[in-house]
């Protein structure tokens, strides 16, 4: 395991590294997630296997530290994940970003150019104020004070089903409430606006399941592959691994 200074006070920003060959691939989890827990089998296909893996948990999540002083925006986790690429020396990383990583991934990108080559993002969030049923919705619907102190977590833990709740219930309640508002809020400009206007490569994976992603034909017009995963919802690591590996190796060509 290793770890980067990220705030003021001194918190830790760490993740797990198999070695390998070639540019890394930087893998950077969702909401509530854990980036070893849903990445490291797909790493481990023979497609993507050899590869020099970074699995990154941002602040207030899994490995990391969750400093009670510390935002928790996009840009602050975007800013976070720039120190733990800056200790490990990546440049030109290949990022694979799920759901608020993918949304995270993207800021890196803009703000962060000589650290990311290619950018794959899958299911990420591109807009603020998404529906109220999505999972940041429905945490952020809490006040902080209800959320951490009220029950709100524990409500939350059992209406999200075993998978989620698996690796959320190991995240800092604050930094989770915090991480969901911030992206509610998004960004400016939009995660959206900065996908489309990155010189990168940049591919975004789809759930067949998910239905039609908004505003396909925009990005497809800004030069983003738009991949649509067969057998597959919001989590298509884990509904179907193969497709999802193969897509990711793509990507990486």
């Amino acid at each position: 395991m290793r770890q980067a200074r990220f705030d003021p006070q001194g918190s830790f920003i760490r993740w797990t590294e198999a070695a390998g060959e070639g540019p890394a691939t930087v893998y950077v989890h969702g909401l509530g997630a854990a980036s070893a827990a849903y990445h490291a089998h797909i790493a481990a296909r023979p497609e993507l296997t050899g590869r020099r893996s970074l699995f990154v948990d941002l602040p207030g999540h899994g490995l990391s530290d969750r400093p009670s002083g510390f935002g928790y925006s996009l840009e602050d986790h975007a800013a976070a994940l720039a120190a733990a690429l800056d200790e490990a020396g990546v440049r030109g990383g290949e990022l694979v970003g799920h759901s608020m990583g993918g949304a995270v991934a993207i800021v890196l990108a803009y703000r962060r150019p000589d650290l990311v080559a290619r950018l794959t993002v899958t299911e990420a969030n591109l807009d603020p104020d998404p529906p109220v049923t999505a999972g940041s919705s429905g945490i952020a619907g809490y006040s902080e004070e209800e959320f951490v102190h009220g029950g709100g977590f524990a409500r939350v833990l059992e209406r999200v089903g075993p998978i989620w709740s698996a690796t959320m219930r190991l995240a800092d309640p604050l930094g989770l409430h915090r991480s969901a508002r911030g992206l509610i809020r998004g960004t400016h400009p939009t995660m959206r606006r900065m996908l489309m206007e990155l010189p990168v490569d940049r591919t975004y994976l789809q759930g067949a399941r998910s239905g039609e992603l908004e505003g396909h034909e925009e990005l497809v017009s800004a030069g983003v592959r738009v991949v649509t995963i067969p057998d597959a919802g919001h989590n298509i690591m884990f509904d179907n691994p193969a497709a999802f590996g193969r897509a990711v190796a793509a990507a990486q060509l």
